[in-house]
């Protein structure tokens, strides 16, 4: 089997998805799968919606394409504000899209138009992550401008946390988000039907003790594909958190002698020289380095230590001997990694199923199979 590769259990991610869909419903609140983490892997897209997801979100078009290419029919968001210079594609393959700037929603409207469709617009409005929205008092005003425009459709307000400041979600935040959809009804009419609170980061919020108000949706692809709260990194009751294994193959073993006394002029330099690890008896290099993943995101191997890593190489030390040229280690991802390692040109992806039997397929250039397990 070709190396490195990425190993996805379907029935995992499946099982997940019905975990925290089981568990929201509860609170009525419903679940948009997030699959830009795997850019768009159609295979896993619908084990989300095999799990009870009601609907998926990308935040790429291409992601977006191979979905539509592959099939899949279900409501697609697009959750990064469109391009101004994708606007047609954007009308073409999502139902709906989130949007901050006005001059973007007027494109799409305009776009909608030429192709005779209604495009769904969310507002997204900034909470405090400080990455992407509307700022709250400006919201209504937004809204009333994307009521007057024909070819779109106001559907709902969302808010993002713990992107880009890493802070997860209070409860006075999504009260406030709530209080929001209430002012824009008032002001514009239409009920809203999504009121989207926001991603992972918001599972611990949502299944709470405390009322979850208007928020009718939450984003998941984190929880759904590695099973752990992303702020924290513990993994979720009853959730798997190896549907994913990356597997890369050893080059080379042996024990390397101490690095020669080089002096080096540029300190910045010396204190970046690999020095070997003491509680280890053997080095082992991998075919595998900086180009294919996020390195420092990966789980080592029980026994094993991270020695250091270039573009192509990963090097770790190892207390057992019995690992030879040609031998496999299996590696368990956070989700920097995982999106690394999904979009990596040289890594395959291999379907693990209960399917009855092997059958390979192709999908979008990268050699797939399904194996029992």
């Amino acid at each position: 089997m070709s190396c490195p590769r990425i190993e996805v259990d379907l029935d995992k991610i499946r099982r997940n998805t019905e975990t925290v869909v089981r568990r929201l419903d509860a609170r009525s609140i419903g679940v948009t799968g997030v699959t830009k983490a795997v850019c768009g892997h159609p295979a896993i897209a619908q084990s989300m919606l095999d799990g009870g997801a009601l609907g998926l979100a990308d935040a790429r078009i291409s992601n977006v394409q191979r979905l539509r290419q592959a099939g899949i029919t279900c409501p697609v968001t697009l959750i990064r504000t469109p391009m101004l210079s994708q606007v047609d594609e954007v009308v073409q393959l999502c139902e709906a899209s989130y949007n901050t700037d006005i001059v973007v929603i007027a494109a799409l409207a305009s776009a909608a138009i030429r192709k005779d469709e209604v495009h769904g617009i969310i507002l997204m409005v900034e909470m405090g992550d400080q990455r992407e929205g509307v700022l709250p008092e400006n919201v209504a005003e937004i809204a009333q401008q994307v009521m007057t425009m024909q070819g779109v459709a106001l559907k709902g307000i969302g808010a993002n946390f713990a992107c880009l400041s890493g802070i997860a979600p209070t409860a006075s935040q999504m009260a406030s988000l709530c209080d929001l959809a209430n002012e824009i009804e008032g002001v514009c009419g239409p009920f809203l039907k999504t009121v989207s609170g926001g991603n992972s980061a918001n599972l611990p919020w949502a299944l709470g003790e405390q009322t979850t108000g208007r928020i009718s949706d939450l984003r998941l692809g984190e929880a759904i594909l590695l099973g752990v709260d992303p702020i924290s990194g513990d993994q979720i009751g009853g959730m798997h958190t190896d549907a994913f294994t990356l597997v890369a193959e050893v080059i080379e073993t042996g024990v390397k002698p101490a690095p020669f006394p080089i002096a080096m002029i540029d300190p910045a330099l010396a204190r970046l020289r690999i020095v070997p690890t003491s509680d280890v008896s053997m080095r082992v290099i991998l075919a595998m380095g900086h180009q294919d993943t996020d390195i420092s995101g990966l789980s080592m191997p029980v026994g094993s230590a991270l020695i250091g890593a270039t573009s192509d190489h990963l090097v770790i030390g190892v207390n057992r001997r019995t690992l030879k040229t040609g031998s496999e280690l299996r590696f368990q991802m956070n989700y920097k990694a995982l999106m690394h390692a999904m979009a990596a040109p040289d890594i395959d992806v291999k379907l693990l199923d209960d399917l009855p039997a092997k059958q390979p397929r192709q999908i979008q250039g990268k050699s797939e199979h399904l194996m029992l397990v």
